[in-house]
């Protein structure tokens, strides 16, 4: 077909304008250089630089210990805020998390406990100013339902206990590991879809185990999925209390419409933030007045005085509970890591300051270390908690010291107090801050934007509800993953038009106005080439290739001497990528079409130098920008116009 057969002359252009070749580096300087962006993208050693050593060392103090950065200008204005934050925050930790241990078959001190030491600690070595540290309901119904499924917390207490403090250990462990590793990143595989739909049907499954409070069961199902919840609600009518249920919708009600107040006027936040304490105050009142206790409404019963017990002998490293407690405390461990972060970014974006996401983990990770060593379970930093928290105005973590405080005098003076708060009032609370995790507004944004993520949601959701917590949780992490396998195993590829009265050429579909070059074929590759996608590719050109060398033929225009290769978006190519490549040079050459790339990055001409493609397609087919190939091209084409004889010569072959 004309050109593919000749070696030309280079253009003006090509002569002013030529791809570069990096010059070659050691291989130990560019692994140093790889691995310096995979793990430390964001330079945290950049403050160490030219610094003496007394400084470095203030510096690494204040890297690990925040609170050695911003207590030395702390002032009573921040601690006038702070104070109102914590008093206000505590108010709502402490019914919420008596709630959440009862949710997790734990004791319900121990929702007290776990937020008495660990906001202590995330203080000192956490970088958001926002997060309220505390326990969280799918943290909390994820150890029921792993835990549960081999050890019986109703049979066997002592070590259901003792395995929830092991997986908080092996939690902890798994999350300040990411943070010294710098392997953050891995939490990101669980997309912002798959969290929504996660939480949705998280927060699903711990509505529906509050049926139990409500309606006063004794005796419930140890399955988390609708059918086996809905099936033990309903073959035990007979046993429904009419007094729990009036309690427990009566409490509900006053929860959300208070709920309601304070989201249509914000600067009342302390009224919804005080509700949950407030009905735990009144229906122990009112079963203390009325001695409800003895006509079916269950009660908290004793809780221990006193301050957190050492729990550290108590973690279980043997079998054959050790494999439970590891998985228990690595899927919790990463679940609240999501959480928490996401939430303390999400603040931290408000408030415009940065917080350090590995920083984040080390910190998370060592409040988790030592909160199971003093009978604390997995704690994080729940949204609810959050946002009381930042609306109260807090300026620094300090809000989560004067809550630890104030959960401290509890523990040491008024648990006694709620020996008679009704369970129903716990579970009214669960369902009152459950109902906030059903966010379907954000479930019909992704359905807007993008189905796919859509799906991911629902999967997720369904998978949770209809299964477990566990099977949800991998079904959307299998369905997360096979769309980045499908991005990479499936780039996308474009033809290119020219933008009339310019030099730039975009996507055809996306511009319709713009021309096509006779005889030229403009292809972009929209991704890195790898050996997923390689073969893919292969493919692909070629079908289009053919596609036009159709349309050519049956409108009777010039026809294709060239196929021109954007290569702007393919950031790094592999052996696999070069050799997909070669093989679409060699078909192109029989086809009698001249191969030419254009705008080839750094990495990828440096791997095409080695591997002798440079060569072996000539350096004049390589140019700087598309504009430029197709000018080459262009100009190929009129000095050296194809021959019709020999191309009606090859196509009659052909046949």
């Amino acid at each position: 077909m004309g050109n593919a057969d000749y070696d030309y002359p280079p253009t003006n252009v090509e002569r002013a304008h030529r791809a570069a070749i990096p010059p070659p580096q050691p291989f130990l300087t560019s692994l140093k250089y790889n691995l310096k962006e995979t793990f430390f993208p964001d330079d945290p050693l950049k403050q160490f630089k030219n610094q003496p050593k007394k400084r470095k060392f203030v510096l690494g103090l204040q890297y690990l210990f925040p609170i050695f950065e911003w207590a030395p200008s702390y002032t009573f204005d921040f601690l006038k805020s702070d104070f109102i934050s914590g008093i206000t925050i505590a108010s709502l930790a402490i019914p919420q998390g008596i709630s959440y241990a009862k949710l997790a078959n734990l004791p319900p001190v121990l929702g007290l406990y776990s937020s008495f030491i660990p906001p202590l600690v995330y203080a000192m070595m956490g970088s958001s100013r926002d997060l309220a540290v505390g326990t969280v309901a799918v943290a909390s119904l994820l150890t029921a339902s792993m835990i549960g499924n081999e050890v019986d917390a109703n049979q066997n207490p002592t070590l259901y206990l003792h395995l929830a403090f092991t997986a908080t250990f092996f939690a902890g462990v798994f999350q300040a590991s990411l943070g010294l590793l710098r392997l953050g990143f891995i939490v990101d595989f669980l997309s912002h879809a798959t969290i929504i739909g996660f939480m949705a049907g998280a927060a699903t499954v711990v509505i529906m185990q509050q049926l139990k409070g409500i309606l006063g069961l004794d005796h419930f199902t140890h399955s988390t999925d609708l059918v086996s919840v809905m099936r033990s609600v309903f073959s035990q009518t007979h046993q429904w209390r009419w007094e729990s249920a009036v309690l427990g919708f009566g409490f509900l009600f006053f929860l959300l419409t208070t709920r309601y107040f304070s989201k249509r006027k914000p600067k009342y936040f302390w009224v919804s933030a005080m509700a949950p304490l407030t009905s735990v105050i009144l229906g122990s009142l009112l079963v203390y007045l009325t001695h409800a206790e003895k006509h079916g409404v269950q009660v908290i019963g004793y809780l221990k005085k006193g301050l957190n017990p050492m729990s550290f002998t108590d973690l279980v490293f043997v079998s054959p509970y050790l494999s439970t407690a590891i998985k228990t405390g690595i899927i919790t461990g990463v679940i609240a890591l999501a959480e928490g972060i996401a939430v303390g970014r999400s603040f931290a974006m408000f408030k415009n300051y940065h917080i350090d996401g590995n920083k984040e983990m080390i910190a998370f990770g060592t409040m988790n270390i030592v909160g199971s060593c003093t009978s604390c379970y997995l704690t994080t930093g729940p949204f609810s908690r959050s946002a009381v928290n930042y609306n109260a105005g807090c300026k620094t973590a300090v809000s989560n010291i004067v809550m630890a405080l104030g959960v401290m005098v509890t523990l040491l003076f008024l648990t006694p107090l709620f020996h008679y708060t009704p369970l129903v009032v716990l579970s009214s609370i669960i369902v009152s801050a459950m109902l906030g995790l059903l966010d379907y507004e954000a479930a019909i944004h992704l359905w807007s934007i993008d189905k796919f993520d859509f799906m991911v949601c629902i999967s997720a959701y369904a998978g949770v509800v209809f299964a477990s917590v566990e099977i949800g949780l991998v079904i959307a992490v299998a369905i997360s993953l096979l769309r980045l396998l499908l991005f990479v195993a499936r780039p996308k590829t474009f033809i290119l038009g020219n933008i009339p009265n310019s030099m730039i050429y975009r996507n055809v579909e996306q511009y319709p106005n713009t021309s096509s070059v006779p005889g030229v074929l403009i292809l972009e590759i929209d991704a890195p080439i790898y050996f997923a996608n390689s073969g893919y590719l292969r493919e692909r050109i070629a079908r289009w290739v053919d596609d036009e060398e159709v349309k050519l033929k049956s409108s009777g225009e010039t026809s294709l001497q060239y196929v021109i290769l954007d290569m702007g978006a393919v950031g790094n190519i592999d052996t696999s990528g070069i050799g997909m490549l070669e093989e679409v040079k060699k078909v192109m050459d029989r086809k009698g079409v001249k191969l030419v790339l254009a705008n080839p990055g750094a990495e990828v001409m440096k791997k095409l130098d080695k591997a002798k493609f440079i060569e072996n397609i000539g350096q004049q087919w390589i140019h700087l920008t598309v504009g430029e190939a197709v000018a080459a091209c262009d100009f190929m084409l009129h000095t050296f116009p194809p021959d019709p004889l020999k191309e009606d010569s090859e196509a009659f072959n052909k046949v």
